[in-house]
C-alpha cells in the first residue's frame, strides 16, 4: 500500500468537545453501556493535533460521522451535532476530512433536505445510520426516503449492523436486512459496519450476494475478528468487499494489528484503501 493511502470509513469525530459530550450526555444512568470511550482516550484539543495523528499513522482521509445518536430510553438526541465542525475541516484540509450525514426517521422531509444539502454543498460522502435508540429496523418503511435519495444522489449509506453496546435493543442490527434493501434499491451502494458481530456470517452472505453491499471492520481491533471474516478478507473476491473503520480506536495500533493478518500486498491495499476510494469517489 502506498504510504499515508489509508482512508478511515467510519470515524467519530474525535474532538474533545463531542467526545465529552458523548460520555457525559445521558440523564438515564446505565444507558451508555459500551465502553469504547475508553478506547478513545482524552479526544483531541484541536483539529491540527487531529490531522498530525493521521499523518503519524499512516492514514490519509478520515470519513467522519455526523453521529445522530438517538436516546432509546428518552427518545432525544444525546451528543453533540458535528455539521458545522465536519464542513470547517473539509475546507480547511482539503482530502484529509469527509463527512457521513446523519438521518432521523422521526423528522423524514427536513432530514431528506439537510442531507441533500450536506451533499452538494458540503463535500459529504454518504450517510450514516445509527437506528437502535429509534426502535425501528434498518429496512423499516421510514428508511426508505432516504435510500431513495441516496440512490439518485449517488452515495453510500452506511449503517450500524451487528448489536450495539449501548442499551438499545440489538435485533434492529441484524445485516440480512440488508438483503432486502438491496432488492430494493439494486443501485444503491450499502456498508454494514462492526461486521455485523454476533452475525458475521450472515453479514458476509449478503455481502458476496449483492454487489453494491460492503462490510467495514469498524470498531473491532484485527486481532479480534472473526476468523470467517479474515478468511474472507484474505480472498481476492472477499478483498474487493471489506472496508477499513476504526470507530475511534488508535490508527496506529490497528493498522499494526491488521498487518499481522498477513494479507497479501495488493488485497491489504484494497481494504485499507482502493475500495473506500472507489465506492465514495475519493480520488487518487
Amino acid at each position: 500500500m502506498t504510504e499515508g493511502s489509508a482512508v478511515d470509513t467510519l470515524f467519530p469525530l474525535l474532538l474533545r468537545e463531542w467526545k465529552d459530550s458523548w460520555v457525559h450526555a445521558t440523564n438515564s444512568p446505565g444507558e451508555l453501556k459500551c465502553k469504547v470511550e475508553q478506547a478513545w482516550g482524552e479526544g483531541f484539543a484541536t483539529a491540527e493535533e487531529m490531522i498530525a495523528a493521521m499523518d503519524a499513522a499512516g492514514v490519509r482521509t478520515v470519513l467522519a460521522t455526523d453521529l445522530l445518536a438517538w436516546s432509546y430510553t428518552r427518545q432525544e438526541r444525546f451528543a453533540l451535532d458535528m455539521t458545522d465542525h465536519i464542513v470547517a475541516l473539509t475546507r480547511r484540509f482539503p482530502g484529509r476530512v469527509y463527512g457521513l450525514a446523519d438521518y432521523d426517521p422521526l423528522h423524514i422531509r427536513q432530514s431528506l433536505e439537510k442531507v441533500e444539502r450536506d451533499v452538494r454543498e458540503n463535500q459529504y460522502k454518504g450517510v450514516y445510520l445509527h437506528v437502535y435508540g429509534y426502535d425501528i429496523g434498518l429496512d423499516h418503511r421510514k428508511m426508505y426516503p432516504l435510500y431513495a435519495l441516496c440512490e439518485g444522489l449517488g452515495v453510500p449509506v452506511t449503517m450500524q449492523i451487528g448489536h450495539v453496546l449501548e442499551a438499545m435493543p440489538s435485533e434492529h442490527g441484524r445485516p440480512m436486512q440488508l438483503d432486502r434493501i438491496a432488492c430494493d434499491f439494486p443501485d444503491l451502494t450499502l456498508v454494514g459496519t462492526h461486521t455485523g458481530y454476533p452475525w458475521v456470517d450472515e453479514a458476509l452472505a449478503v455481502a458476496s450476494k449483492w454487489p453494491n453491499v460492503y462490510v467495514s471492520t469498524s470498531a473491532w481491533l484485527p486481532k479480534y475478528l472473526s476468523p470467517t471474516l479474515v478468511t474472507f478478507m484474505k480472498s481476492r473476491t472477499g478483498s474487493e468487499k471489506i472496508l477499513f473503520g476504526t470507530n475511534g480506536l488508535s490508527w496506529q495500533r490497528y493498522l499494526a494489528d491488521f498487518e499481522q493478518l498477513g494479507l497479501a500486498p495488493d488485497r491489504a491495499e484494497r481494504v485499507l484503501s482502493l475500495n473506500a476510494r472507489r465506492i465514495f469517489g475519493l480520488g487518487g
